[in-house]
């Protein structure tokens, strides 16, 4: 599968369970909704202090399985590397996100001070390989 086939099945698929490393070398997993922005990178949402916005910032190597509705139905495989983007250039990055999984929020200012609350930031994956290849 090449990586263009990979960012589409992403565009339409959001449930993944994202891997990162934690400091000791083991894997961290975690389940997350994502998608793919008009760049090709695969966005996250999650709060500055999770494990894995701290394991990303350490080493942003990263793999996703991002699945369809149906567990063992169609999926990919995602490797790259997140860029951790914190407040407020992150805000623009969540928006986009929020849209692209929900449509319009009904109340952009109270979406905005949330996130800010939450001390969100934005998981921006450049994606450099994907599979499977069968």
């Amino acid at each position: 599968m090449d990586i263009a086939e990979a960012v589409a099945f992403t565009r339409e698929h959001h449930r993944a369970v994202l891997v990162t490393a934690r400091a000791d070398g083991r894997p961290q997993l975690s389940p997350v909704v994502c998608a793919a922005d008009a760049d090709g990178h695969v966005l996250v949402s999650t709060r500055g202090r999770s494990a894995k916005a701290r394991n990303a910032s350490r080493d942003p190597a990263v793999s996703m399985c991002v699945m369809s509705d149906a567990f063992f139905g169609a999926w990919v495989q995602i490797d790259g590397r997140a860029d951790v983007v914190a407040m407020p250039d992150a805000m623009e990055g969540l928006e986009d996100l929020y849209r692209r999984i929900q449509g319009e929020h009904p109340d952009w200012e109270e979406f905005r001070a949330e996130m800010v609350r939450q001390e969100r930031v934005l998981l921006r994956i450049a994606v450099e390989r994907a599979g499977p290849d069968r």
